[in-house]
């Protein structure tokens, strides 16, 4: 059987997945300066990791903003674009199995999209996320490296950054615990080390998130929240999403492959009976 790609391609990062029979090929990640460059760099990639050939692609379904750079077929294949926010909660289905799921999109913002059953729905966003982790780090610490900032991270001290409700109150609020933040940054007063702001910068971004993401589902009876992309693979998200699962009776769901999630919803949109429109 032959094999369907899905392209997730951003300003300047392309992921990329396929499927053969049901099977999930090795994802292939690139990064450039460009959306076209990086999509042509992570395709051959694919393409030469999985030991495939151009014949033995069926069809190639493209998603993310960089998609409106794309004007022809590539490479002759048949190719489409798709929804983005259709690809987030087909990716999010395909980590878990539920049908009822909110999955929110940890990029350079963040977006949140409902999903019933058939039924997905972008519900909005915030202005918050790895660009934030990113800006707030080459002002604060001199540095855009993400490497960099989570080794910084890996060796801070929340509590000389976060005003906490044990700082301020002898007792536990009602629903909030002693060690719940009271104030992001709170309690910077004086010169703090660039390993307490580290681990402050990505605190607040994925506690912000994570928040969002419960304050999204208020209307509703979801309760279980898959966390995709990059910002999925900080060391952090564990801890801090597992805080609030025990605050607020959620759940947070964070795939071993979260930063693909969007790629291979793109993937099955087709399968599922999503729009889809060709390139020609």
């Amino acid at each position: 059987m032959k094999i369907t790609i899905g392209i997730d391609l951003g300003g300047s990062t392309t992921k990329i997945v396929g499927f053969q029979d049901h099977t999930l090929k090795i994802p292939t990640f690139v990064k450039a300066d460009n959306p076209i460059a990086s999509l042509f760099g992570a395709l051959g990639k694919f393409i030469y990791d999985n030991n495939i050939q151009l014949n033995d692609i069926e069809k190639i379904m493209l998603t993310g903003v960089g998609s409106a750079y794309v004007e022809q077929p590539l490479y002759g294949i048949p190719t489409y674009k798709v929804d983005e926010f259709t690809s987030n909660g087909l990716g999010g289905q395909y980590f878990t199995g539920l049908k009822d799921l909110i999955v929110v999109s940890m990029g350079t913002g963040t977006s949140l999209v409902q999903v019933n059953g058939d039924k997905i729905l972008h519900t909005g966003g915030i202005g918050i996320g790895g660009g934030t982790i990113v800006g707030l780090s080459s002002l604060l610490l001199k540095t855009q490296d993400i490497t960099q900032i989570m080794d910084l991270a890996s060796r801070g001290d929340l509590s000389n950054i976060d005003l906490q409700i044990q700082d301020i109150s002898k007792n536990p609020l009602p629903g909030l615990p002693l060690t719940a933040t009271a104030s992001n940054f709170g309690k910077v007063r004086n010169l703090v080390s660039e390993e307490d702001i580290a681990i402050g910068i990505i605190h607040m971004v994925l506690q912000v998130i994570g928040k969002s993401a419960i304050l999204s589902s208020l209307n509703s009876n979801i309760h279980d929240f898959v966390m995709t992309g990059n910002l999925a693979k900080f060391p952090q998200c564990k801890e801090i999403f597992q805080s609030l699962e025990t605050m607020f009776d959620v759940h947070f769901i964070i795939p071993e492959q979260a930063e693909y999630s969007t790629a291979i919803g793109a993937a099955l949109t087709e399968e599922r009976g999503m729009a889809m429109k060709q390139v020609l």
